[in-house]
């Protein structure tokens, strides 16, 4: 893949990472705000009445305009990422068409680099977790995700030496069962984060958590049907359509 492909893909993957970003926008503000609002309620009740701080930047602001630039700046940026990925993928993981490959890539980055962190180190809202172990929990939660996608590259690597020998079929669910038991043995030995407050309500966490599920897979699988069909169009041989009709029967 030459330098000017790779380059029109990075701009389409910037694209399509904006658009996700649109997408996971609205669900965030719908599902996640009311979450984080009533987390925020529940902290300032639970204050001494001396410990309420001035904010320097109001709330309505940090629910609209600041969570507007965090995640459409972060969809700009994994959406490069995943392009460069994807330049890399490309005819390495089976002969999919670019459509295929962008989905199916944005399927296992969003298993790899999401769901399996998630499923040890769940996302917490406001009023939940000490301030004096943020760094750990973050180092924790920054390992498993680099544990995961490191487990994630090893299976795939697996499953296409052991395809000559065992088929597709049977390469592929031994890579799967020997991936999800490495993440089983990460998840055994790596030490649990339990800082929830035994007042908190589980139905505000409950919810906040599937909200940041939700955003997350809303931003993966918008991003991989929006850059499969730019990469399409960006991949499809040049006069493609033409000599197609071209060819096509004419009708009497």
């Amino acid at each position: 893949m030459n330098s000017v492909t790779v380059r029109a893909l990075l701009v389409r993957g910037m694209l399509a990472g904006l658009g996700a970003g649109l997408l996971a926008l609205v669900v965030a503000y719908l599902l996640g705000e009311p979450g984080v609002d009533r987390a925020i309620g529940f902290e300032e009740a639970h204050a001494p009445a001396h410990d309420h701080e001035v904010e320097i930047v109001s709330r309505s602001l940090q629910s609209t305009a600041g969570l507007a630039t965090g995640v459409l700046l972060y969809g700009v940026a994994f959406g490069g990422i995943a392009a460069l990925a994807y330049c890399f993928a490309l005819g390495r993981i089976g002969r999919f068409t670019p459509r295929a490959s962008a989905l199916l890539l944005s399927g296992c980055a969003l298993l790899a680099v999401y769901v399996v962190p998630f499923l040890k180190y769940p996302a917490n809202p406001p009023a939940v977790g000490d301030p004096d172990t943020i760094g750990r929990r973050t180092t924790l939660y920054v390992l498993m995700i680099l544990l995961s996608v490191l487990l994630a590259i090893g299976a795939t690597l697996l499953g296409r030496r052991l395809a000559p020998r065992l088929g597709t079929w049977y390469a592929t669910v031994t890579a799967v069962a020997a991936f999800a038991l490495a993440v089983g043995l990460a998840y055994g030995f790596l030490p649990a984060v339990d800082e929830v407050p035994g007042d908190f309500p589980a139905t505000v966490l409950w919810r906040f958590r599937l909200a940041a599920l939700a955003i997350q897979a809303t931003l993966w699988t918008g991003f991989g049907l929006l850059f499969g069909e730019l990469a399409h169009r960006a991949l499809r041989p040049r006069g493609a359509p033409a000599a197609a009709a071209a060819q096509a029967p004419a009708v009497p």
